[in-house]
């Protein structure tokens, strides 16, 4: 898997040296690609995410390739243990560079035939779960100087089609708390953006690339890519959202 990230590492070598990465949801999917970048790029990683086995999976990849990471298992609707992963990482590494809000789930299926209770678990873990890591995050950057929160948002954070209005709602939602907290961090340094991917080869964040590349999704690495340039803007420069979509998409 790492083959596909040496070639932009050695362009710019080690883009992250020594900042402190949170990324929650980096157990699998886009959040270990993302973790794994950030890692190769030089950032002590802190991978959080519900599924402890799979966070000590990722970080011991990340350490057989030289990089520096500890595991913190959250569930980021759960308002203590997004406090407790806050405090865990500024206990070890004394501050917060970047926060990856990635942590999220599906929600497929028409609205008049869905559950209150897949309602409710959708925006508990989508957008409150990305609330609460925002506010957290925030106000330990407000008292640190300044930082860059990365919110996972979606193409369906922009557009909506049916069969997609939970999910949707809970992007959207995503969309405009960036916007929001981007305004209110300005005074601070705080540098808030979201990434807005379409269909990613989640699943294939450990295949060879030709899997990648037959499944016609975005590879994960390409969503890493645009976290790590979003991380790396000059001290003035901000993006408000990236749109990843796959080739000829039609939105």
């Amino acid at each position: 898997m790492f083959h596909r990230l040496l070639g932009p590492c050695k362009w710019n070598m080690l883009r992250l040296r020594n900042k402190i990465a949170i990324v929650t949801g980096s157990s699998s999917g886009i959040g270990k690609a993302i973790a794994l970048r950030f890692a190769l790029e030089g950032a002590k990683v802190v991978v959080a995410a519900r599924r402890a086995t799979l966070c000590l999976q990722t970080v011991q990849q990340i350490q057989e390739n030289g990089g520096e990471a500890i595991a913190v298992q959250t569930d980021v609707a759960d308002e203590r243990q997004v406090e407790r992963l806050i405090s865990e990482s500024v206990s070890r590494y004394g501050r917060i560079d970047i926060l990856v809000n990635n942590a999220g789930i599906g929600g497929g299926g028409r609205i008049a035939e869905m559950s209150t209770k897949t309602f409710d678990e959708v925006m508990n873990i989508n957008l409150r779960g990305t609330f609460l890591c925002c506010r957290a995050g925030f106000r330990q950057m407000k008292l640190q100087g300044g930082g860059v929160i990365l919110n996972m948002s979606s193409v369906a954070g922009l557009q909506a089609w049916g069969s997609t209005g939970i999910y949707s709602a809970s992007k959207h939602g995503i969309m405009a708390l960036t916007k929001s907290l981007a305004d209110e961090g300005r005074l601070y340094g705080i540098k808030v953006s979201a990434i807005c991917p379409g269909a990613v080869a989640d699943e294939l964040v450990d295949a060879p690339y030709s899997e990648i590349e037959r499944s016609e999704k975005i590879d994960p690495f390409d969503v890493a890519e645009a976290a790590v340039y979003l991380s790396t803007l000059g001290k003035y420069t901000v993006v408000h959202h990236i749109v990843i979509d796959r080739l000829g998409a039609d939105w």
